[in-house]
């Protein structure tokens, strides 16, 4: 077992389970990375994270994600497990390394939810989560294992975006920017530990469980973040050539809660 398996598997097993933790199964999610240089990202990241850079066409570059689902079933699952939510949400996101605990892990911009509960967690916690009208039109055809149509549409004050993708249907394949498949996977698709300025300023973190996620390798049809635009990070033709897009119809993440306030 290579160290980077042995992580992730200690990641999964590795399970709590706490009075108001979440349970939500998500459904059409995405995973849109792109390479970028590090300096672009240095001034948004508190210094207490490396931003490490990979191999990528004859540069070495930063990695960072938009990631958009469908909460289908959002809920408290043992403070009041028959209530249940959907909504929409996409969270946007930076692969940086802890520098404390040597761990990978994201720093998160923040968050669009198209539901009323980013009210409550923002009187409550202050986590920059923030509202967004979401239009999803996401067509799955299990025949083929495949969507044949895969779109999100949302507005919002902070972060407005456009997602068309087109799903190949073939597995997650080893990008040779990482060193191995099992790296790739705890990397890109495995972060349990996310950090965040709060509403305050204040830095803040949570985390989440989930068992490995099986994805499939999409492509950009068209891709639209205003917030990666608004700070400087992605100009609009940039956002049409990620450095990977993998998609799984449906899995299931538990976030637990509530996040903690770090000392600066």
């Amino acid at each position: 077992m290579t160290a980077f398996r042995s992580t992730l598997h200690s990641r999964i097993v590795s399970r709590r389970s706490g009075l108001i933790d979440i349970r939500s199964d998500l459904l059409h999610f995405a995973l849109i990375t792109y390479a970028l240089p590090a300096e672009r990202l240095r001034s948004h990241i508190p210094a207490r994270f490396d931003i490490p850079t990979f191999p990528i066409n004859g540069q070495h570059l930063a990695l960072m994600s938009a990631v958009p689902f469908l909460d289908s079933d959002f809920h408290f699952y043992r403070l009041a497990p028959f209530v249940k939510m959907q909504f929409a949400q996409t969270n946007y996101r930076v692969y940086v390394v802890d520098r404390e605990t040597g761990e990978h892990c994201v720093w998160f911009f923040g968050t669009t939810l198209g539901s009323w509960v980013v009210y409550l967690a923002r009187t409550l916690w202050r986590i920059p989560w923030h509202y967004a009208r979401y239009k999803v039109d996401c067509r799955y055809n299990a025949q083929r294992n495949a969507y044949d149509r895969y779109h999100f549409s949302k507005t919002s004050l902070w972060a407005s975006a456009e997602i068309e993708l087109e799903d190949t249907g073939e597995p997650m394949a080893h990008h040779p920017c990482f060193s191995t498949l099992d790296e790739q996977i705890l990397i890109l698709t495995h972060p349990i530990i996310g950090y965040f300025y709060r509403l305050d300023t204040h830095p803040g973190t949570y985390s989440v469980w989930h068992e490995e996620i099986p994805l499939t390798v999409g492509r950009a049809k068209h891709l639209y973040f205003s917030l990666y635009e608004r700070l400087g990070l992605l100009s609009r033709d940039e956002m049409q050539n990620p450095h990977s897009v993998l998609i799984c119809p449906r899995t299931t993440f538990e976030v637990h809660l509530p996040p903690k306030k770090l000392i600066d």
